[in-house]
């Protein structure tokens, strides 16, 4: 009985590490997702506990290769308050953040971005074991046209589902 209730508290524990922080929700109304990785962050202490309380914004995020590496930019995430004080070693929220990915799986995104003309758009940032980790998507811009069909798909499907469901009551 000891071992099930010890199992049960550490399944909790890790519930509770494993949660997703921020969502990019316009990314996948803007962009075509054509690919997703999964990538680690590397964050200072400040960064992290900011996150922990989801301060953070993510719609303006991209990725960029510089040097064989892949960077996000435009993650902002506010400096850590403690008790209306800012941290001491309070950092500079909108520095560039390094994302850790093996060096194949980056030559790889890098070879599709400049051959296809993708972009890098992060779509979740979460914790995973603990651990801040983003979903980066290889994604392709949508123009307006573009939209405006994908909405009008999706009206379609529903009212499919909608018509299919109505049909399975009678």
């Amino acid at each position: 009985m000891g071992a099930n209730s010890t199992n049960k508290s550490t399944s909790e524990r890790s519930d509770a590490r494993d949660r997703t922080v921020a969502t990019n929700r316009q990314a996948r109304r803007n962009y075509e997702v054509l690919d997703t990785w999964e990538a680690g962050l590397v964050l200072r202490g400040g960064e992290v506990k900011s996150l922990r309380e989801s301060k953070v914004q993510i719609a303006e995020a991209f990725g960029r290769f510089e040097g064989g590496e892949l960077w996000l930019l435009g993650l902002h995430i506010s400096p850590w308050t403690t008790s209306g004080s800012i941290e001491a070693s309070g950092h500079d929220p909108d520095r560039p953040k390094k994302l850790l990915l093996h060096r194949a799986e980056i030559r790889r995104m890098n070879d599709r971005v400049q051959r296809e003309g993708l972009t890098l758009v992060p779509l979740s940032l979460y914790f995973s074991n603990g651990r801040a980790k983003v979903e980066l998507a290889l994604a392709r811009g949508r123009g307006h046209a573009d939209k405006r069909q994908a909405i009008a798909e999706r009206e379609a499907a529903r009212e499919a589902d909608r018509s299919m469901a109505r049909h399975r009551r009678r």
